[in-house]
């Protein structure tokens, strides 16, 4: 089964829960506000893509981190960063099963 990870008010996540519905696919969602992010599912994730590709630096929520958090952010910093912030990763990000797309775009779903 699919599994798109979101946050809820997030509208390109409901475009992408829009795109599945449209297609009948079958998916589980998790709220990275409400479910969390635990270590062993952001490596699971990290398997699949890159951990720089994976940060979301345009977000609020890194807008809001202070300088020095910012400041000189390699792979292992940004994983702390995310597990500490979930609303850092991408999103949508869609599991399913053999590869993780990032992100959403009219057409993304078209071959599931």
């Amino acid at each position: 089964m699919l599994t798109l990870f979101t946050i809820k008010n997030c509208d390109t996540c409901r475009k992408a829960r829009q795109a599945l519905d449209r297609r009948g696919l079958p998916y589980q969602v998790h709220d990275l506000r409400e479910d969390g992010l635990s270590a062993p599912l952001l490596e699971h994730i990290l398997h699949r893509v890159p951990v720089m590709t994976l940060l979301n630096t345009r977000s609020t929520t890194w807008r809001n981190l202070p300088d020095a958090e910012k400041q000189d952010v390699d792979a292992n910093s940004a994983r702390e960063l995310m597990l500490a912030h979930p609303t850092l990763l991408k999103r949508p990000l869609l599991d399913t099963g053999d590869d993780i797309l990032v992100g959403y775009r009219e057409g993304d779903y078209d071959k599931l």
